[in-house]
């Protein structure tokens, strides 16, 4: 077979057909204009709290994946011997959007869920969930137990309404009578990967990656449970 030859600026294929590829005058080959959709930018939201997106000129679809926080890591408990659970990682929902979407949406990234002092009888706290408008959400996981309270990890949370929805992973368990050199459980991880440490002679770590789960605490050494990780928004930008 013959190599085929195309300026710059032609296409393959007939411009009615939806597989055309399209070369620009630098060589680059995307899809032909108006079949299908070109990747044009990216805009991501780390920071817990509300926030705006601004739809850039041209973009008709968006691509999100929406990440809530991590709970936070249970208290140590009462007894000598107890370690909290870690925390469970937020959910994550992923959604292609090519219809109902405004000139801004409103986007929520929830606040990571707080960790449990080393000796106190209290769960860690709930992550908070992200969204983008009232498209789709990422649940935040929740809290470990404390170690008086059998130390259980705490459940992932869930996304919803998107294309497709992902549970975070469960903390894991920390320890009730066993002896002194237990530890607290680790934080459950988000899509993205990472989690807390539990506590052990040292403080555990907080949640990681964005929406992991934080590490549990442990009575022994008075070793607080750790933060779960604020969530995460990104939005890839697309052009037809």
């Amino acid at each position: 077979m013959s190599n085929i030859v195309i300026p710059d600026g032609g296409n393959i294929g007939s411009a009615s057909d939806p597989d055309a590829l399209a070369i620009s005058s630098s060589g680059i080959v995307t899809m032909a204009s108006g079949n299908g959709y070109r990747l044009n930018s990216i805009q991501t939201f780390t920071t817990s709290g509300s926030h705006t997106w601004t739809k850039p000129a041209n973009v008709s679809a968006v691509l999100v994946y929406v990440t809530g926080a991590g709970g936070g890591g249970g208290g140590g408990g009462a007894g000598s011997s107890d370690a909290g659970g870690g925390g469970g990682a937020g959910g994550t929902a992923i959604k292609f959007i090519t219809s109902g979407l405004g000139s801004t949406e409103t986007v929520t990234v929830g606040d990571g869920g707080s960790g449990r002092a080393g000796q106190s009888e209290d769960d860690g706290q709930a992550g908070g969930s992200s969204s983008f408008g009232s498209h789709c959400t990422g649940g935040g996981g929740n809290g470990g137990e404390d170690g008086n309270a059998h130390g259980l990890g705490g459940s992932g949370g869930s996304g919803s309404s998107g294309d497709i929805n992902l549970t975070g992973g469960v903390g894991q368990n920390g320890s009730d009578d066993i002896h002194n050199n237990i530890s607290g459980g680790n934080g459950g991880a988000s899509f993205w990967g990472g989690s807390g440490r539990g506590a052990t002679v040292t403080v555990g770590s907080s949640g990681g990656s964005a929406g992991g789960g934080g590490g549990g605490g442990k009575h022994n050494n008075a070793r607080a449970g750790s933060d779960g990780s604020d969530g995460f928004v990104v939005v890839y930008e697309y052009i037809q």
